[in-house]
């Protein structure tokens, strides 16, 4: 008898634990959803865009601005109103991307010349030109990756170094620059651009992922510093997008729904500055990340 009822007992627990169970699976499903939509579809469902002028301030800088999705960013803003400063290494192909911006959309501009991959050098420089300009918005776009896959005793020290000064001492030294002036302003966005390959370990490409998966920590962390300052931090993580850093593929430079171009991913992707803080940036990739297991290489 007592067996029987320790048995009803056991068997009542366990069906409770599995019913709790369900309901925080379904829970969570239902957040995910809700979530992803929020993320990738809110944004565009919202009757009024953001006015980024409004909102942050009437000048941007962005890195890495004369070619794919820094250019594109840089134009996407411009479209919307915001003066932009372009950072970049090549001073004929910044005076042309100004000259096309200040055409097409009748807003101000600055180009200033600089190399990232020299490291500390530069930003004494970057500094004093852009002492007098009111920033509130910083696209931290500039990236290098590995030439081709490869193991990492095949890369070349200077290219470590390379990817190393660009994506990581770049994103921190112009984000430690102009943060003092937003916190004046109590306003501006700091927007960091990540990459897909931090979801997961990427061998062949290992230093290039280990370094997005900085980028990500370091916005989730200076978003939670800055939080009490008006500052946005966003995160964007975009998956391949056609452009010329991915040209070692031959598929990754034919557009498609999962690999836009950079002049569809921007759009986007400003689409979504000020109304999330961490996205893929557009709503494919969302999907995409969505659908793609986990792993971690056990």
């Amino acid at each position: 008898m007592v067996d029987s009822e320790w048995s009803v007992t056991l068997f009542a627990a366990l069906a409770g634990l599995g019913c709790a169970l369900l309901v925080w699976l379904l829970a969570d499903s239902v957040w995910a959803l809700f979530y992803g939509i929020r993320v990738h579809l809110m944004p565009y469902i919202t009757p009024q865009p953001v006015n980024l002028t409004d909102m942050f301030g009437t000048w941007a800088v962005v890195t890495g601005s004369t070619d794919g999705i820094g250019k594109a960013y840089a134009y996407e803003l411009a479209h919307r109103g915001v003066n932009i400063v372009l950072i970049s290494r090549n001073i004929d192909k910044l005076n042309q991307v100004a000259s096309e911006i200040k055409t097409n959309f009748n807003v101000e501009t600055k180009v200033i010349a600089a190399d990232f991959s020299k490291g500390q050098q530069v930003f004494n420089n970057i500094e004093i030109e852009l002492k007098d300009i009111p920033v509130g918005i910083l696209v931290n776009n500039v990236g290098r990756q590995y030439s081709y896959p490869m193991y990492l005793g095949e890369v070349p020290q200077q290219e470590l170094w390379d990817i190393l000064n660009i994506n990581i001492g770049a994103t921190t030294m112009m984000t430690r620059m102009l943060l003092p002036q937003m916190q004046h302003r109590k306003k501006g966005a700091i927007v960091n651009v990540s990459s897909g390959s931090e979801l997961q370990p990427l061998p062949l490409m290992t230093v290039y992922a280990a370094s997005k998966v900085f980028v990500k920590s370091f916005s989730d962390g200076l978003r939670f510093e800055y939080q009490d300052d008006g500052i946005t931090v966003q995160h964007l993580s975009p998956l391949f997008v056609n452009t010329k850093m991915n040209a070692f593929s031959h598929r990754l430079q034919e557009s498609s729904i999962f690999v836009p171009n950079a002049t569809t991913y921007a759009h986007y992707a400003v689409n979504t500055l000020g109304k999330v803080n961490t996205t893929t940036g557009y709503w494919a990739h969302g999907i995409q990340v969505k659908l793609t297991p986990k792993n971690d290489f056990p």
